[in-house]
């Protein structure tokens, strides 16, 4: 009977290949870089924001219990309880407020336009009490008409601000927050052209309807977005006073 022996084989040293942790790791570098480039801008308009915006947390009474009462409430959407439907709802203009739904108005012309030179946005369409955030802004229906006395409350959507375009509707407002006080808004309304300096930049909560009341001393404009841009945490109010305009418009 032939005998057999057996022996263990050395084990297999592999060696250390460079090339392909070097792949690895600048994969991984690559990786993060993409994650802080879409975190940086609502990290930094959620904190360091902070510190320079005010910030009003009080509703105006009436309309909070009205609020209260609501079948539905953006703030829902703010605590993380969305879902991708609920998200697409904020594109209708109806949705933002339904306490106090927009009014009919008859009104000369249904349509402006809205620049913003420093944010290079020229005449942009808005639509006086329309509902579509995809295909203009949106002038909320009741609230004041610009050059008259009270406040035009104009919502505009907004997205992470790497993806602004000012020609964009669903990005338009997105560098809203780099506004200051002394920037200029035009706005160009049958036929004549307003020019309101911002005044204020506030930050709300979802449910203050604070944007919506009206003054009638002067004439005002608030521009409306969510903040920081790519969220729906919270409401961006750019606050503006007439300035001067000009009949000769075109």
């Amino acid at each position: 009977m032939p005998l057999y022996r057996y022996v263990k084989a050395h084990p297999t040293i592999h060696t250390h290949n460079r090339s392909t942790s070097a792949i690895s790791f600048i994969l991984i570098a690559i990786g993060m870089g993409l994650l802080l480039w879409a975190l940086w801008p609502i990290v930094s308009y959620g904190f360091i924001g902070d510190t320079i915006l005010t910030k009003t947390v009080t509703p105006v009474v009436d309309y909070q219990k009205q609020q209260s009462i609501s079948t539905f409430s953006p703030v829902v959407f703010a605590s993380g309880g969305t879902s991708s439907s609920q998200s697409a709802d904020l594109i209708n203009a109806n949705m933002w407020y339904p306490a106090v739904p927009q009014k009919r108005m008859v009104t000369p012309v249904n349509t402006y336009t809205l620049s913003i030179p420093k944010l290079k946005i020229v005449n942009a369409l808005v639509v006086i009490g329309g509902d579509d955030l995809h295909g203009s802004l949106i002038h909320y229906g009741g609230t004041g008409l610009p050059g008259d006395f009270g406040t035009a409350v104009v919502f505009g959507h907004s997205t992470l601000p790497q993806f602004y375009s000012p020609t964009n509707y669903t990005s338009i407002f997105s560098l809203l927050p780099t506004l200051k006080a002394g920037d200029e808004i035009l706005i160009t309304y049958d036929d004549v052209q307003y020019r309101y300096v911002i005044s204020n930049l506030v930050v709300l909560d979802p449910t203050d309807l604070s944007a919506l009341e009206q003054r009638f001393d002067d004439s005002y404009l608030t521009l409306v977005t969510c903040f920081p841009p790519g969220t729906l945490w919270k409401r961006l109010n750019v606050e503006a006073k007439l300035d001067k305009y000009d009949t000769q418009a075109k």
